[in-house]
């Protein structure tokens, strides 16, 4: 019995004559293996007459001609001969008006075909028009980004499969964003749907205002304190401000910048806090600021409860609570009046 093998590990020279056809067939292989696209698009090239030529001009053919002795539709014929146009444009081929049927040139090489080539008719849809022109915009061939709009899967697999790709893809998707609302809306609906991503916007954005007042501090020359004023920041706070904010400003695109926030704002509170205590003036305002902001609070919540249908939901530890309360009250008032009798 003998055994399947690999056929090129079988081929033994044979001194019968090589048949016509396997070797015209080698030919055309080896043609469309260095040329790819490109050795059809010059049958296209060589046969089908430009626009605007008479029939009685050339031995060419129309495109309708050519693809109904060809088997297929005038629109596949057409897209062929698109490509060759543009590549002519680009100085790659020969116009069409120089080529006549049967010619043989040097054709482009296979890696080349697919910049020109476009092989559906979206690049004539107001979709495709679009993605033209910000190709364009970009300053690349509109042929490459109509190929990649038609294999969304290929760019999927891309993305996955390779940094670079993400993170351009990240690019292009932010610049969107601007302008589409829709899209934003999707993408934040997506993000806190996915806890992984929320947690890592919840990250940043934390990130993101330590930061912020930071740099509000360096730029500004103020500082808000812990009771909410705002006053000058001492020289060598700011200094320190600036010096974060440099630190901050010089790290790597993509670099995480959450540790050296934290430590910036942690640095920057901390020298606050010192501020305020070494200024006696600033610490007693600080006081002050702090107890009216209190009393406000109390005052709210006071005015908000309602005692209207108190006997519904009457507890003896409610009522405890506000005794406790008034006799705080009393404390409070007994020691402010104090105060007000000392300064008189």
């Amino acid at each position: 019995m003998t055994l399947a093998t690999d056929p090129s590990e079988t081929y033994v020279p044979t001194a019968s004559p090589l048949s016509d056809l396997v070797a015209r067939d080698a030919r055309e292989f080896g043609v469309y293996a260095r040329t790819g696209g490109w050795a059809f698009a010059l049958m296209v090239a060589r046969s089908v007459r430009p626009g605007g030529q008479a029939s009685g001009e050339t031995p060419k053919v129309s495109a309708k001609e050519f693809a109904e002795l060809a088997g297929c539709s005038p629109e596949r014929v057409m897209r062929y001969y698109k490509a060759w146009d543009r590549a002519a444009d680009d100085g790659l081929v020969p116009h069409f008006e120089g080529l006549r049927p049967g010619q043989d040139v040097e054709l482009p090489d296979a890696d080349v075909w697919l910049s020109y080539y476009v092989s559906r008719n979206s690049a004539t849809s107001e979709r495709g028009t679009a993605i033209a022109q910000a190709a364009e915009a970009e300053g690349i061939r509109p042929t490459k980004a109509l190929e990649v709009a038609e294999n969304p899967t290929a760019l999927r697999a891309a993305i996955l499969a390779d940094p670079s790709t993400a993170r351009a893809a990240r690019s292009a998707l932010l610049d969107r964003l601007k302008e589409d609302p829709d899209l934003q809306a999707e993408l934040a609906r997506d993000v806190v749907r996915t806890d992984d991503l929320k947690k890592a916007v919840a990250s940043e954005s934390r990130s993101a205002d330590r930061i912020g007042y930071v740099r509000q501090i360096a730029e500004s020359g103020q500082i808000r304190t812990p009771a909410g004023q705002t006053v000058d920041a001492p020289v060598g706070l700011r200094e320190e401000a600036e010096r974060h904010l440099s630190l901050i400003d010089e790290l790597e695109d993509g670099e995480d910048t959450g540790e050296w926030a934290t430590e910036a704002y942690d640095t920057l509170k901390s020298l606050v806090a010192e501020t305020v205590e070494a200024d006696p003036e600033l610490r007693v305002q600080e006081r002050r600021t702090k107890f009216y902001s209190s009393l406000q609070k109390a005052t709210r919540a006071f005015e908000e409860l309602t005692f209207d249908d108190a006997q519904d939901f009457y507890e003896d530890d409610m009522l405890q609570r506000l005794e406790d309360l008034q006799q705080a009250i009393g404390t409070c008032l007994t020691a402010l009046r104090g105060a007000r009798g000392s300064q008189s």
